[in-house]
């Protein structure tokens, strides 16, 4: 599985932990982010992975800022991404197994290292339910894309 990843200037040593974790456990990587402290703006670095997950540069994206919140939002602008800020590896599993998210976002400032990669563990080794329920849901989603 290809992931990318990206990150703006808060979350550095966060996405290099999460890079290397995820190199470890075989996946190949794309480093979106930024790799420096300078001043890089989140809607920047969410607009990026996006592009990215839409083109199919990539299977999944990994999204990381302060809080995760602005780059998730960021993110969820692009038509065909669903974009999930989460703090716990529950949410993680679920958002891949019932919304199908294509992207995961967290906070450099809300999570711990071990707890990003417990999120990133669940989020991409959970696979979509496919149930009808699900995807009649996701569904819905698409159809208030399209009214925009």
């Amino acid at each position: 599985m290809k992931v990318g990843i990206s990150n703006d200037h808060s979350a550095v040593d966060l996405k290099n932990s999460v890079l290397k974790h995820l190199e470890e456990k075989g996946y190949e990587v794309v480093n979106y982010g930024t790799d420096s402290t300078e001043s890089y703006d989140y809607p920047i670095a969410g607009s990026t992975l996006a592009k990215a997950v839409l083109n199919k540069e990539v299977d999944l994206g990994i999204a990381i800022c302060g809080t995760g919140v602005g780059i998730s939002i960021a993110c969820n602008k692009h038509k065909g991404i669903r974009a999930c800020c989460c703090s716990e590896a529950t949410s993680a599993r679920l958002t891949r197994e019932h919304n199908d998210a294509n992207i995961i976002c967290f906070g450099a400032r809300v999570v711990s290292t071990e707890l990003a990669n417990d999120i990133v563990d669940a989020f991409l080794t959970t696979p979509f339910s496919n149930g009808e329920r699900h995807k009649k849901r996701i569904a819905q989603i698409h159809q208030i894309e399209e009214e925009q």
